[in-house]
């Protein structure tokens, strides 16, 4: 049964990228915003996601909450029908729409060869962050979850090799000492810290303890390196600004929970500033 619904998802979602190439880049993230306003709803419960707000922001009443809801499942679908243009966000005309705070920083990690942890989270068309780094010259590894439909999961991880990153790293224990041994080739590493892992450590994420990665951490432990936090909003439409913020240098004394802790807190801030696009639907406190 699962098998038939991954199939039909799969043939909706590329019939969904067919007629957004058609449409072309402004209309079709329009389009999407409108559709993901509509039919959102239905894939995640409304439940979890007034609880996730009220964890943030616990005097909320309920018509800004939903307001916040409409806002979030706007952006969401914007990004889906956008992912279809990425290579134009790469490196065709789209590209002129991404401005970047921090610039001079990633042309210094370039220009000595360093290596950082890069740290973000969900957050508008989170995909263009990494997809940034790479084509600034800097040698990466992003960690990414695959998707539970296996018949999409092969085309996006293509499209992500191609043209966002092209080290891809599956999340989990094997993926793991993948990236211990590219970390040996000098290589530096690109993860979300915002989504709930079952080999984490719970750390306060707005008050609230959640099962967070310690994989940041335990980089900084076992290479002696600094983190990098990265974070993209929409400013408006298909205008994106990447802010890239300047490298965090960590004590030897610093425990595996500070570094934790301190990166959910850094995490929170930006959450707090653009709390329209940052996905409020995942069960982040389960």
């Amino acid at each position: 049964m699962k098998h038939i619904k991954y199939f039909f998802q799969f043939l909706l979602i590329i019939i969904s990228f067919v007629i957004f190439k058609i449409l072309g880049p402004s209309l079709s993230s329009k389009l999407g915003g409108k559709i993901f306003e509509i039919i959102g709803p239905f894939f995640r419960s409304k439940k979890i996601i007034h609880s996730n707000i009220l964890k943030a922001f616990p005097e909320i009443d309920n018509k800004k909450i939903n307001e916040l809801s409409r806002l979030m499942w706007n952006n969401y679908g914007r990004v889906f029908a956008e992912y279809i243009f990425i290579k134009e966000f790469r490196s065709g005309k789209l590209s002129s729409n991404i401005q970047i705070e921090g610039q001079e920083i990633l042309e210094e990690i370039v220009k000595f060869n360093k290596q950082v942890v890069f740290v973000s989270g969900h957050l508008s068309n989170f995909e263009l962050m990494a997809m940034h780094l790479e084509k600034t010259g800097i040698k990466l590894a992003a960690i990414y979850r695959p998707l539970n439909n296996f018949f999409l999961n092969g085309i996006m991880e293509k499209i992500r090799e191609k043209y966002i990153c092209k080290n891809q790293i599956k999340k989990g224990i094997a993926g793991l000492k993948e990236l211990i041994t590219l970390k040996k080739q000098n290589l530096s590493t690109a993860l979300m810290i915002d989504q709930r892992v079952s080999e984490g450590i719970l750390s306060k994420f707005f008050n609230n303890d959640a099962l967070t990665t310690t994989i940041p951490a335990q980089l900084v432990k076992k290479f002696n390196i600094p983190v990098v936090t990265v974070f993209i909003q929409r400013t408006k439409d298909l205008n994106f600004k990447i802010i890239v913020n300047k490298p965090i240098y960590f004590n030897e004394d610093d425990s595996i929970q500070n570094i934790t802790d301190k990166l959910n807190k850094i995490l929170e801030r930006m959450i707090l500033k653009i709390p329209d696009q940052w996905i409020w639907s995942h069960n982040r406190w389960k």
